[in-house]
């Protein structure tokens, strides 16, 4: 079921938003090449505790997840894209690394990810990095009341297709309110001018990903992590956006705290 949030929602959504774009900005601060990945997990669950936030992930069992995910982020790394489960991993010199974090705080839901390079960063990597941050920036762009959602899929879309990435649209965007994935789904690739029609109160958390020269994953033996099919490397790019009469809110936004 979609849910449309009232203006009054909204403003209560955005200590979450808040929350979550403080959090990413200070872990990508502090990543660096030797970081190892349970250290940046240990790290958010601290800060989700000092802030007396709710982790959406520790608990989390959907059905393409082999059990509850056990982590409070997700860090995936150089061939993995989404839902990297933290292990026992040095960072090192030229690694990929995208950070995605959700959490509640009283009662209200904010998701969001960022993907950078430690130590000395490859061409390629980039390159990749910057097309789903401009594919971001097109679906915010897009997500305008009287548009609807193959709108924004059209804009990450371009993006992509125009700098020469394809597009798996299994995972992509959605809902967000009272849980971290609700409807509607916004994948990023489709069709002008179809879908469900974006409204004044419509919260969704946009996020394109792509890899560097396929558009398959398979699964970790550890039952959540997704790598490209072929070992190239992904980059992803979130974040929460509201969308009101005077144009969409992003709650996650980091650009107050001088980041991206």
């Amino acid at each position: 079921m979609i849910e449309l949030r009232t203006p009054a929602e909204i403003e209560a959504m955005k200590p979450a938003g808040r929350f979550v774009a403080e959090t990413l900005a200070t872990l990508r601060d502090e990543t660096k090449v030797g970081t190892n990945l349970l250290a940046i997990d240990r790290h958010a669950h601290d800060l989700i505790r000092r802030a007396g936030a709710e982790s959406c992930y520790i608990d989390y069992h959907p059905s393409f997840g082999a059990r509850p995910f056990g982590k409070v982020i997700c860090t995936s790394v150089n061939d993995a894209v989404l839902h990297g489960l933290p292990f026992d991993y040095a960072l090192r010199d030229g690694d990929l690394v995208s950070l995605d974090f959700a959490v509640s705080v009283d009662g209200w839901v904010a998701d969001s990810a960022v993907s950078f390079v430690v130590g000395t960063p490859r061409d390629e990597d980039l390159a990749l990095i910057d097309t789903t941050e401009r594919a971001l920036d097109a679906a915010i762009g897009a997500a305008v009341v009287g548009n609807r959602i193959g709108d924004i899929s059209h804009a990450i879309a371009e993006v992509a297709h125009g700098d020469g990435y394809s597009i798996n649209t299994d995972f992509g965007g959605h809902g967000v309110g009272r849980i971290m994935h609700g409807d509607p789904h916004v994948p990023n690739d489709g069709k002008a001018g179809r879908g469900y029609p974006l409204r004044a109160g419509l919260v969704v958390a946009l996020e394109p990903w792509f890899l560097e020269t396929t558009d398959e994953l398979v699964t970790d033996p550890d039952g959540w992590t997704l790598r490209s099919v072929d070992g190239s490397r992904g980059a992803h790019a979130e974040h929460t956006v509201a969308m009101t009469e005077a144009g969409p809110i992003v709650l996650t936004d980091r650009s107050w705290l001088g980041v991206r």
